[in-house]
């Protein structure tokens, strides 16, 4: 019996990430357009963490689309697509970063830092606001990029899977290789790191911070496949 094509958005948006997988695997442009719209702003968020550049952070998601594209027929589902995709882009990251400049030991950060100090509280939703600080909420967000773009890379990169993607402490873990411990740690170490350019106030535009949405999102998406020509 003939598969009927999928072509509209919303069946699409219904299908969980193996059988998306699997259609793009065979060829269905659409299928891998929607698999980048559904992880896009994920990724690159942790590639600008561990690259701090914009513009390169949106080459290293392209490349690493391109990557995923030719590892598709190895994707079972064990973890979601987008936690698929985070671990290709930040080998993707982490070996651009290795040409371009040493790292300094995390350990040795954290040996450096000093105990104690108030932990700033950033909550993981939007709460109630009044409507001074929702006006503010654009400059506020400058602020945060800032202030999350000076952390180092390794924390920098906990914080933003942590408090921006809000995932949860083991999927972190398991996304970075790390034990949950370590996460703990260099959450609350980056949350220290802050305390002194945020305030408790800020935190309700941590959910808006680096935005790949709209139009960018479009324009990387097209530039994506025209890249996998190979995808009818």
């Amino acid at each position: 019996m003939s598969r009927s094509p999928i072509n509209t958005v919303a069946d699409y948006a219904s299908l969980d990430d193996v059988a998306l997988a699997g259609l793009a695997q065979a060829g269905e442009r659409e299928a891998f357009r929607h698999i980048m719209q559904r992880c896009n702003q994920r990724l690159f968020r942790i590639a600008r963490g561990v690259t701090g550049d914009d513009a390169e952070a949106e080459d290293v998601v392209q490349a690493s689309y391109a990557r995923a594209f030719e590892k598709l027929h190895g994707f079972r589902g064990d973890a979601s697509l987008a936690t698929w995709m985070t671990r290709i882009v930040l080998n993707e990251a982490y070996g651009r970063l290795r040409q371009r400049r040493p790292t300094v030991p995390v350990e040795a950060i954290e040996v450096a830092q000093l105990d104690g100090g108030r932990v700033v509280p950033f909550p993981s939703r939007y709460g109630n606001e009044d409507p001074a600080a929702g006006a503010a909420r654009a400059q506020i967000r400058g602020l945060i990029e800032h202030a999350v773009d000076a952390l180092p890379e390794d924390f920098r990169v906990v914080f933003v899977l942590r408090e921006i993607e809000q995932c949860s402490v083991e999927e972190t873990a398991r996304t970075l290789e790390l034990k949950p411990e370590t996460v703990k740690t260099r959450l609350h170490r980056a949350r220290r790191l802050l305390r002194s350019a945020l305030q408790d106030s800020v935190a309700a535009s941590l959910g808006d911070a680096f935005p790949f949405l709209g139009a960018r999102c479009e324009r990387m998406t097209e530039a994506v496949l025209a890249r996998l020509g190979r995808l009818r």
